[in-house]
């Protein structure tokens, strides 16, 4: 789950996260409002999307820029006028942008010094890993292929925690001089935060030294462990669902595993291993998958129909290929979820089904009676090779 900037916020002062103040705004009046609150002359008004290159984006309306430095309450209600309700599309949003709803109006720092940091967990090592980098304000993608040298990591043992050792180190590198202390107060509470929400990224590009020797928190994208929310409703509650596929935010209300892609055939599978094999084999016949949707080892007919109904609902989807190996999952039942989606649907697309294992003879046989037409496959390749040759 991801979370806009002004929620971040909220986050960093619950953690005695140091960053400029800020509030968030829905209307222009509320944006020019919210900058006569701050009280201060320069200000900077942010546009709230779920993406990265918000400042070198451009609105379809022509205005440029999802971050715009001003000085008066005047001219924060002004960019947010031209902002609220537009799409803003940057590198990371593709052609269709995102719908700016809110924007955030700050307090502006003069900035003497950008530094990029990021905690999150390494996959490899099983471990939290801080990330640091001088050229803060960057893309870090660019930094990593140009300069890799000045990317350093610090990996920190789950149950030893952060060592002041380690803050220390950091901070030499990164030639923290007189600011050492507030970074390495920074830095703690940072890592507080990360462990007690169960992040999987914290990323602040960048943290900034002020020409008055503050150092701050400027910019910060989160992600958190979907798999620990339920011990964080106040975090849950953050979610936008606006900034969401629409398809995988239908998933996930009926406990279905889906991504969407950008392909043109549809999977249904149970188990993610399962579900990747056939969108590699897919691809070896010359296919491209429209979806990861695992339907888990145990779906009911109900998941199986809600989830042939998130397939239809995409556009680009030209055939489907569902590919069931039964070990806890009943067949016929997916045979059933299968029929009584297409009956409601109409099937207007080819529709090739391979199933194997647990009561797969009679789900074959229910498939064969519904009169729906139904492609049966033999094994994976043969599916793949008709659902392939269906579309083309």
């Amino acid at each position: 789950m991801n979370i806009h900037e002004y929620q971040a916020k909220e986050l960093f002062d619950r953690f005695q996260v140091p960053s400029p103040k800020g509030k968030v705004a829905a209307t222009a009046k509320e944006a020019y409002d919210a900058a006569k609150w701050l009280g201060v002359k320069h200000l900077v008004v942010k546009a709230q999307v779920h993406a990265g290159g918000r400042g070198k984006g451009t609105f379809k309306n022509g205005f440029k820029g999802g971050v715009h430095l001003v000085e008066s309450a005047e001219s924060a209600r002004d960019v947010a006028t031209q902002m609220l309700g537009e799409v803003l599309v940057t590198k990371q949003t593709g052609d269709d942008g995102r719908l700016v709803r809110k924007v955030m109006i700050a307090e502006s720092v003069t900035i003497s010094r950008e530094l990029y940091l990021a905690i999150l967990m390494d996959r490899e090592t099983s471990q939290p890993v801080i990330v640091v980098s001088t050229e803060g304000g960057m893309d870090i993608e660019e930094v990593a292929e140009k300069t890799p040298e000045k990317i350093l990591r610090e990996y920190i043992h789950p149950l030893a925690g952060l060592q002041a050792y380690q803050v220390r180190k950091i901070c030499h590198n990164l030639d923290m001089g007189t600011n050492a202390r507030q970074f390495g107060r920074l830095l703690h509470s940072l890592y507080k935060l990360f462990i007690d929400c169960d992040c999987s990224m914290v990323e602040i590009n960048p943290v900034v030294v002020t020409t008055d020797d503050h150092v701050y928190a400027l910019d910060a994208k989160f992600n958190f462990d979907d798999n620990a929310l339920y011990r964080h409703p106040e975090i849950s509650a953050m979610r936008d669902t606006d900034e969401e596929d629409p398809r995988e935010v239908a998933a996930a209300a009926h406990d279905l595993n889906y991504i969407g892609l950008d392909g043109n055939i549809a999977c249904l599978v149970n188990g993610a291993g399962l579900a990747m094999a056939t969108m590699d084999i897919i691809k070896h016949f010359g296919g491209d998958p429209a979806n990861f949707l695992d339907v888990g080892g145990g779906a009911s007919k109900e998941q199986v129909t809600a989830a042939f109904k998130i397939i239809l609902g995409d556009p680009n989807v030209k055939g489907i290929l569902i590919n069931i190996f039964g070990g806890i999952m009943d067949c016929n039942i997916i045979a059933e979820g299968v029929i009584a989606a297409a009956k409601e649907t109409g099937l207007p697309i080819p529709l090739v089904v391979r199933l194997e294992g647990n009561n797969v003879e009679l789900g074959k046989a229910t498939l064969a009676a519904s009169g729906l037409n139904i492609v049966s496959a033999d094994d994976m390749s043969d599916a793949a090779r008709k659902i392939v040759a269906a579309v083309q």
